[in-house]
């Protein structure tokens, strides 16, 4: 365990101004209140807020937040009191600990719903003191780092999951590369470790074949750089980290060895000058590869990264990629939020500024969302995509994942903007709503008064704030719907029996439906959730029995009973028409998660078919026969059959290493056919259930990690 005299001497090793003393006594008020608490690997406890502290010295943070990662778990685990820490440690401390504090006071029911709940509360507490967030990255790299010493594998999954989901999303968000790389690369191990252990034994290799040739790379591209007046820069190879590598050839599409930027050579210069200096030097020098270059000192990413990137035709003929950048964005790159911090003064760090505008999108989504599950939904639409940088008539910047339209640009300048938008024009020239911006593209949003949005803009919208913005309009507009409806149900019912309806009749019935205003009764009335008949029947059986004078004339509890409807598994897409029959066609195999499309058949009802199958060529010429439905991930998660191919190595145990890894990513196969064979190679088509497409996939990239397979795609 980490020393109190080797933490204090860390924090004074970058902040000799730093409080000492207050740093000694939080260590032994911590060491006290966890007392004799242990760990699941059996260490004292203390070990681990001594651990998340000194995590926080290497980002050089201020001494409030290193005595916070001291006292993070004392309030929710001791009988500390957050009054006590104040009166110890002054009102700051407090702050901060109350808010890393709260974000583990969750009592909800499902795991889904805890970690919604757990990531909304993390939002609110970070967009009040980012150090919060800090604090909370620092103690989840330490769990991670100890995940092993928890027993159950489904409870180590669900966490590598989150960490990956959440907070190595956060970590990119606010900048720290390196932070956000730890985390990856322990969630990787966890979650494929066969994967993770295939690609790690293959870079091991590469370096030990390339060693010499990274090596007078390195010193061939420094001369150049030196001959070209460039005497102070520096040339450093980087290789990509394992689940790097593992994204690239999942989301390409491609094996290990089509890779060609595993290894990276980075620049680092004086200053901006320089680092255009250094780009004509390598282009004039190599060969560049079109598409590959990338300016983000000019446009800085949402995080704040600065660095030029370009891709050319290296020594030996090789792709190669190369970073330039000065070397105050170097440290900015790899500490991110905590390189701008100002440790002497310890104040907050202000999220006013572009940079952090997306705290305050997400702040939006959390108001707009119906739940906490749908505002997870929104976030990570909003923080895992790649993006494009689009431009406003005027000139100004907006930062959008890959693959926006003009709805989700409207959206991202103003909601009010967004809910008006009628069309665009991208570089002069009208568009339509479901056109991808690119790079670099000026879109100019066309607005009428009387525009709102449609539903049918949810099908291709990409940000979270367009999304959750649709979605609570379309949810205002069908509960007005469902209220005017289910009143004038409720209306018609009444009056056949003599009654007259009025809202106060319905008062004694809200308790029985579990509703809190008479308006909930009428939505769930005009949407069918409640029928006519046993609102009347709860409302006038009451008055009834009170008329009598019973003492338990009507049990609410057997009403609710009775009333209550049945369980059953309805089909997982949305968009259906009712009563027709439903089948999924046999060639495109579409599961969860891919873009579908439903195709009236004669005589069959409705076909379902992936949105890239080439079978719908066949009708396209029929429009009118096409209905636009998606999957409805609501519902239970059933199996479903996904079809591969793959090229196989023809030797031994080939074949079970295939059944192994698919095995172990938990998918099962239905059905396996070898198609053509050869001396060297064989293929073979794999029908495999799995949960989902993103199931699917997962499963072919740790297929392409195996040395045994040659190539797998999906058919």
């Amino acid at each position: 365990m980490i020393r109190q005299m080797d933490l204090v001497e860390a924090v004074k090793g970058y902040n000799p101004a730093a409080d000492e003393d207050a740093i000694n006594r939080a260590y032994v008020y911590a060491m006290q209140k966890h007392g004799n608490q242990t760990r699941a690997s059996g260490d004292p406890y203390i070990s681990h807020p001594v651990e998340v502290a000194f995590k926080l010295t290497k980002y050089k943070l201020d001494t409030s937040s290193i005595i916070t990662a001291l006292l993070h778990d004392t309030v929710e685990d001791t009988d500390a009191t957050l009054e006590e820490i104040e009166k110890l440690f002054g009102l700051e401390v407090r702050g901060l600990v109350d808010g890393v504090t709260k974000l583990n006071r969750l009592e909800v029911k499902s795991e889904s719903t805890k970690q919604a709940e757990n990531f909304r509360k993390l939002l609110v507490a970070m967009s009040e003191d980012l150090r919060v967030l800090l604090v909370k990255l620092a103690d989840r790299l330490h769990n991670m780092e100890t995940l092993d010493h928890i027993k159950k594998p489904e409870k180590r999954a669900r966490i590598a999951r989150e960490t990956l989901d959440i907070y190595a999303s956060l970590a990119e968000r606010i900048g720290m590369r390196r932070m956000k790389e730890e985390l990856q690369d322990l969630a990787f191990k966890e979650l494929f470790p066969e994967a993770r252990e295939s690609i790690v034994n293959r870079l091991e290799y590469l370096r030990k074949k390339g060693r010499t040739k990274v090596k007078k790379a390195e010193e061939l591209i420094q001369q150049m750089l030196i001959d070209g007046g460039l005497e102070r820069a520096k040339v450093t190879g980087r290789e990509k980290k394992p689940y790097s590598i593992w994204k690239k050839m999942e989301g390409k599409n491609v094996a290990f060895e089509e890779l060609s930027d595993i290894v990276a050579f980075r620049i680092l210069v004086d200053n901006i000058g320089e680092c255009y200096q250094a780009l004509g030097i390598i282009h004039e020098k190599y060969h560049t590869i079109p598409g590959r270059f990338k300016d983000y000192i000019s446009t800085p990413k949402v995080n704040g990264y600065q660095s030029i990137h370009t891709s050319v035709i290296g020594p030996n003929q090789q792709r190669v990629e190369i970073q330039i950048r000065t070397r105050e964005m170097h440290r900015i790159a790899e500490y991110g939020v905590a390189a701008h911090w100002s440790y002497k003064q310890g104040a907050p760090i202000n999220t006013d500024g572009k940079q952090y505008r997306w705290i305050r999108e997400l702040l939006e989504i959390l108001e707009q969302s119906a739940g906490p599950e749908e505002f997870l939904e929104h976030t990570k639409l909003e923080m895992y995509h790649d993006q494009v940088f689009c431009f406003t008539p005027k000139g100004d910047i907006i930062a959008l994942p890959r693959g926006s339209t003009p709805i989700d640009f409207a959206f991202a300048v103003h909601s009010q903007v967004g809910f008006n938008c009628v069309g665009a024009k991208v570089n002069g020239r009208i568009v339509p709503l479901k056109h991808q911006l690119s790079n670099g593209d000026q879109v100019d949003i066309i607005t009428a008064k009387t525009q709102t949005p449609s539903p049918t803009w949810e099908r291709f919208v990409v940000t979270g704030k367009a999304r959750s913005e649709i979605r609570k309009f379309i949810r205002t507009q069908q509960r007005n719907e469902y209220v005017t409806l289910g009143k004038a149900i409720l209306a018609k019912t009444f009056k056949q029996e003599g009654h007259e309806l009025k809202d106060k009749i319905l008062e004694p019935a809200l308790g029985i439906f579990q509703k809190k205003e008479v308006e909930d009764l009428y939505a769930d009335v005009g949407e069918g959730l409640i029928n006519r008949n046993q609102v009347y029947d709860a409302i006038f059986h009451t008055q009834k029995s009170e008329k009598a004078g019973m003492k338990n004339p009507f049990s609410i509890a057997k009403f609710r009973k009775r009333i209550s409807k049945p369980s059953g598994h309805a089909l997982p897409i949305k968009g259906l028409i009712p009563g027709m029959a439903i089948h999924f066609a046999g060639c495109c195999h579409a599961i969860p998660g891919d873009k579908i499309v439903g195709i009236v058949t004669t005589g069959k009802g409705i076909t379902v078919h992936t949105m890239d199958c080439e079978t719908l060529e066949n009708f396209s010429d029929s429009p009118e026969r096409w209905i636009d439905i998606a999957w409805d991930t609501s519902g239970q998660e059933e199996s479903h059959v996904g079809r591969i191919r793959a090229n196989i190595s023809h030797e031994t145990a080939a074949l079970a290493t295939v059944a192994n890894v698919i095995a172990k990513e938990m998918g099962n196969i239905s059905n396996l056919k070898i198609t053509n064979r050869s001396n060297d190679f064989f293929e073979v088509i794999i029908d495999i259930e799995v949960r989902n497409a993103r199931h699917l996939n997962n499963i072919i990239a740790s297929l392409r990690a195996k040395e045994v397979i040659q190539s797998v795609d999906r058919m």
